[in-house]
């Protein structure tokens, strides 16, 4: 039997503290992405490169849409109470030339009526949102708007080019949400301009707005970039592999604690983007190394609030397989938390709780 099963009986105590280590958003269990790459971009930011991050090649989008209808089609309409999403990513979805994104919603309204998709979403950009659009996406059933939102710091969205300033970001959030829909905020750690503290009120910023999801994408610098440039000329300097765990580690447990949900901790692995990546705090296990952090942190603070030394741990059995970081990294850090693993317990709870 191994020393961490849930079979093991934890110990007599007297009091506990409850900590999140985790609120997954209630998402469609299949999702449908179209990527649309660059399309409706006003400009090509200093760090993007769409076309190899999705691995979507830049082609027209009717021509997009009608294969992506080919391939929906052979998909059954859904069971009561199942759920599938199509999620219109990449490029600035509210920016689209009228046509093409009637033609994307189109495709919507033919997968709603099949009952074939029963949510969908989008991304855009803070500054491409207007009255009319926003009535648009509510028109044929659109849930949830993310924006690139990237900072709430205006010299770091200056820094980067982005072309609004924090007071816009801020204002476009609520616009969202006023407007009835859930929002997604995506946060850019490391870009130009930004720093470890700037990020982490960047996240307190974003959890203040309680929004339904967030997700961190730390900055990268692909080939054929201006950031490549900046980087060869000695004007940018990525996040280490070091810093960016300990920093997101910071800001998910933060937003554990807040109860808002981390979607996406790192870019998705792609073989052509990855080829390309000159530098950055890219590893395969970079989301599993974060939640390490996250979790120990988390664990440290309700160590705090406890007052007196731990007697166990009891943690949700999903916790098991990254908790001690890559190759048990972690595992002195646990054990000056005075949680030797004897004392660590995995349970089908979703909270993690410590016991005294």
């Amino acid at each position: 039997m191994s020393k961490y099963s849930c079979k093991k009986t934890p110990p007599p105590h007297t009091c506990s503290v409850s900590f999140g280590v985790g609120v997954r958003q209630k998402r469609a269990k299949s999702v449908h992405p179209v990527f649309l790459p660059f399309s409706g971009c006003p400009m090509h930011c200093v760090y993007c490169a769409q076309d190899r991050q999705t691995g979507t090649s830049l082609y027209p989008i009717p021509a997009l849409i009608e294969e992506h209808r080919k391939a929906l089609a052979a998909l059954a309409p859904c069971a009561p109470g199942q759920t599938r999403e199509l999620a219109f990513y990449g490029g600035t979805f509210t920016a689209l030339p009228d046509g093409e994104r009637r033609s994307c919603l189109g495709l919507l309204d033919e997968l709603r009526a099949s009952a074939r998709i029963t949510h969908a979403r989008c991304s855009t950009r803070p500054d491409a949102l207007s009255p009319g659009i926003l009535e648009e996406l509510e028109a044929h059933g659109i849930d949830l708007i993310e924006l690139g939102i990237q900072s709430f710091d205006s010299a770091a969205l200056a820094a980067s080019r982005r072309g609004y300033d924090a007071e816009a970001a801020v204002q476009a959030c609520r616009t969202v949400q006023e407007a009835g829909f859930g929002l997604g905020i995506q946060l850019l750690p490391g870009m130009p301009g930004s720093s470890p503290e700037v990020f982490i009120k960047d996240v307190e910023q974003a959890l203040a707005l309680r929004p339904s999801c967030l997700r961190f994408y730390p900055c990268l610098v692909p080939a054929g970039t201006v950031l490549a440039r900046w980087l060869e000329e000695g004007r940018y300097r990525p996040w280490s592999l070091e810093d960016t765990v300990a920093v997101l580690g910071r800001a998910l447990a933060l937003a554990w604690e807040a109860g808002v949900p981390v979607i996406r901790l790192s870019v998705a692995p792609e073989p052509a983007f990855d080829a390309a990546v000159l530098a950055g705090p890219r590893h395969p296990a970079l989301g599993a190394l974060i939640q390490a952090e996250a979790l120990l942190l988390s664990a440290g603070r309700a160590a705090e609030r406890l007052g007196r030394p731990p007697l166990a741990l009891l943690l949700p059995r999903a916790c098991q397989g990254y908790m001690y970081g890559e190759r048990g990294a972690l595992k002195e850090r646990w054990a000056g938390l005075g949680l030797a693993p004897e004392r660590i317990f995995f349970t089908e709870k979703p909270q993690a709780e410590l016991l005294a």
